[in-house]
């Protein structure tokens, strides 16, 4: 499995797109909400598109897991990467936990849920991701940085 990171800025949205077409891509905005940019293109996507989110106090994995499934609804969203430095697992543990349409109750080292709802479900899955700064991981796959181009666009980094 390969997936691609582009690090661009909101006027590369015709790019992305095209990009998109070629392989799965994971898209970080550079100068405005990475969400808002996804959804602005809806109805234009031909082919799932990934997001990559970055967690932290201010932006916690509980509203990433809402935006993830309201996003879902809006584009054809088929993976998520959840960046939180060394607790990146526990927060793309509690995005994959709110990804249901079932009460969650759920404890690790970043939050207690207890009786937590997030509905609805996307409609079709979304693999959640974890970056801790040196890999990709969802389950037992593990993906590693490669080749980094940049260019007008932006900056792509592929993951093997």
């Amino acid at each position: 499995m390969e997936l691609a990171r582009l690090v661009a800025a909101v006027a590369q949205r015709d790019a992305l797109l095209e990009l998109t077409n070629e392989r799965v891509v994971l898209f970080r905005c550079l100068d405005a909400d990475t969400v808002i940019v996804a959804a602005s293109l809806s109805g234009r996507l031909s082919h799932p598109l990934g997001v990559w989110l970055v967690v932290d106090q201010a932006y916690p994995a509980q509203l990433a897991a809402r935006d993830v499934a309201t996003l879902a609804a809006l584009i054809p969203l088929s993976h998520v990467v959840i960046e939180a430095g060394s607790l990146a697992t526990e927060h793309a543990d509690v995005v994959r936990a709110l990804l249901t349409n079932d009460e969650v109750n759920f404890s690790n080292d970043v939050v207690s849920l207890v009786g937590a709802y997030n509905r609805p479900a996307p409609p079709s899955p979304v693999t959640v991701w974890s970056y801790d700064g040196r890999s990709l991981v969802s389950g037992e796959h593990v993906l590693s940085p490669g080749r980094v181009d940049t260019d007008e666009v932006g900056e792509l980094t592929l993951f093997e």
